[in-house]
């Protein structure tokens, strides 16, 4: 995404872009409620660019052992903004996956459905940033130690092994669907179930520092209390090719902000320590108020028969997320949960 379709999209007043899609389009299949999956090994290390101008200078990084390198092709590194691409296939398979149907590793995109999903504009300019993004993705050639699943993967590889893209009216004509190839080392952490759940409003971030610095905190906070991680270390692991002190101003304006999704940001600037903290767990842990309790494992089968396709722990999340903010102590947590769940699925299309 260029800087000028970023500045082009309104701001609404907690710092998210607002949503492209309030309603859904009744003429295509309906994605933009689907589950938000992405592999953990992708969002602990910095294999995408955060610059917004073609970057084409080979990356190396190396943290405990782990080493990635990172060679792009003559259209530069792929972007953070590229790797929204990846998401979506992602989620269409592990979707997939919870439905117990075959998956392969070629994922076919409806152009529309892709840009609805990712809440990106539809307009011509949009469908050829998706072909340059494609491009990208393919050209950018990883070499990394790090395992998926059960292999680690001495080879060089793309992010995704191949691509085929069809139009209407030949080469200049609209764009319609594109086949997607993901590579064995994306594949192989999606079988193992090497995934998290993203908040849907991942998209909305409209800088992709922020985008980074989610990812960090869902992959090394989750729904603990809190994680904190020191701002050169922080910096390290964001990929980030900026000086130190635009960390330390993106970190204070999040702190100010508050709007980073699933997560509060906190800043001691005497010992230099960045805390993520999980709105959620803090919700829940914080206040004596709040109920605190477990539910039955019974109650995530029942789930998953009210509410089929869906995740039934980010449903959960979501319930607990729901009771804080409407202070709501449940009498009955099991029956108050599904009920949750069915009005949940009511609303939205199965995944």
């Amino acid at each position: 995404m260029s800087e000028d379709e970023t500045n082009g999209r309104e701001k609404n007043n907690n710092n998210l872009v607002s949503n492209h899609y309030s309603h859904h389009d009744l003429f295509i299949c309906d994605v933009a409620d689907a589950v938000l999956k992405d592999v953990i090994p992708m969002m602990e290390h910095p294999f995408y660019s955060l610059a917004k101008k073609p970057d084409t200078k080979i990356r190396y990084y190396e943290h405990n052992g782990n080493w990635v390198e990172i060679t792009p092709s003559v259209k530069g590194l792929a972007t953070i903004y590229d790797k929204d691409i990846l998401i979506y296939c992602i989620s269409q398979v592990m979707a997939k996956l919870r439905a117990g149907e075959k998956v392969s590793k070629c994922v076919r995109i409806v152009s529309r459905e892709l840009l609805t999903f990712i809440d990106r504009g539809t307009g011509g300019n949009h469908y050829a940033a998706l072909v340059e993004s494609i491009d990208r993705l393919q050209g950018t050639v990883i070499r990394t130690n790090i395992i998926t699943g059960d292999t680690q993967c001495t080879k060089a590889f793309g992010l995704i092994d191949a691509s085929e893209i069809k139009r209407k009216y030949g080469l200049e004509g609209r764009l319609l669907w594109c086949d997607i190839v993901l590579s064995d080392w994306v594949f192989n952490a999606i079988k193992h179930n090497e995934v998290l759940t993203l908040s849907r409003d991942y998209f909305r971030l409209s800088k992709p520092i922020e985008k980074r610095l989610y990812e960090l905190a869902r992959k090394h906070c989750g729904s603990q209390k809190n994680w904190k991680i020191t701002l050169p270390l922080l910096h390290k692991k964001t990929g980030s090719k900026g000086e130190e002190y635009k960390l330390r101003r993106s970190i204070r304006s999040l702190e100010k902000s508050n709007h980073l999704p699933d997560y509060l940001v906190s800043f001691d600037t005497v010992n230099d320590v960045v805390t993520f903290s999980s709105r959620v767990t803090e919700n829940l842990l914080d206040k004596p108020k709040r109920w605190k309790g477990l539910l039955p494992s019974a109650a995530y089968a029942a789930a998953r028969k009210v509410a089929p396709g869906w995740d039934v722990y980010y449903l959960e999340q979501e319930w607990r997320y729901w009771i804080y903010k409407k202070n709501i102590s449940p009498r009955k947590p099991e029956q108050d949960f599904l009920k949750f769940c069915k009005t949940w699925a009511k609303q939205r299309p199965i995944p």
